[in-house]
């Protein structure tokens, strides 16, 4: 039993081209703008910090012991996908609803005395780290759950992965207000109306993969 590099680095490069379009770190940086623009920039850098935290702790559970989690509850990915996917749509819906000049949705609202929470949900969850994010997580994991030898030549490779996608959550967060500064408010609306819809049918496509495997089933 011995450390293979080749598979390690080609482990890793799989986590991060996996996980990085669908976290798509850019594009969530201009919701988290939204979200948090009656904070001052310090704690906007905070908060910044504890979502990418958020997020590699989602994405390594995920990769780690969401597969048997899963399991001792009774559920499939597929369940994970129907229930994240309605999130999803539902945060789009009300992404793509507001108005320009209005103030975010009062439960999406972050004050600095409860930022810890909202950091969680929904800034983390589901907006950064979403069904489809952790549903792939859990299949990168469930690759090597039963090999030992491909678990443990595949775990620094996951931790660096996940390191590394929580690393660019960060940097697009903690600069978001200068992405959205050069934009301008024209071009950081049209971005954030194009980011819910996309968001939107993503969320439409994770749960149309959900049901069509629970579907199967009833053959």
């Amino acid at each position: 039993m011995f450390f293979d590099l080749r598979a390690a680095i080609e482990n890793f490069a799989l986590v991060v081209a996996a996980l990085i379009p669908i976290v798509n770190p850019i594009g969530a940086a201009a919701v988290f703008v939204t979200m948090t623009r009656s904070l001052t920039p310090a704690t906007r850098t905070l908060l910044a910090r504890r979502v990418a935290l958020n997020a590699f702790v989602l994405l390594a559970i995920s990769m780690f012991v969401g597969n048997y989690i899963l399991s001792f509850f009774g559920l499939s990915v597929a369940f994970v996908q129907v229930g994240g996917g309605l999130i999803v749509c539902s945060v789009a819906w009300a992404l793509l609803k507001q108005e320009p000049d209005t103030a975010p949705d009062p439960q999406y609202i972050v004050k600095p005395k409860d930022g810890l929470a909202k950091a969680f949900y929904p800034l983390t969850l589901p907006l950064t780290v979403g069904p489809g994010s952790i549903s792939v997580a859990i299949t990168l994991g469930a690759n090597h759950a039963n090999n030992v030898h491909s678990l443990l030549n595949a775990t620094p490779s996951l931790i660096l992965g996940a390191a590394t996608v929580a690393l660019s959550i960060y940097l697009c967060f903690r600069y978001a207000h200068q992405l959205t500064s050069a934009l301008g408010t024209t071009g950081t609306l049209v971005f954030l109306r194009l980011f819910a819809f996309i968001l939107l049918c993503i969320g439409v496509q994770i749960i149309w993969n959900g049901l069509s495997v629970l579907l199967k089933t009833l053959h």
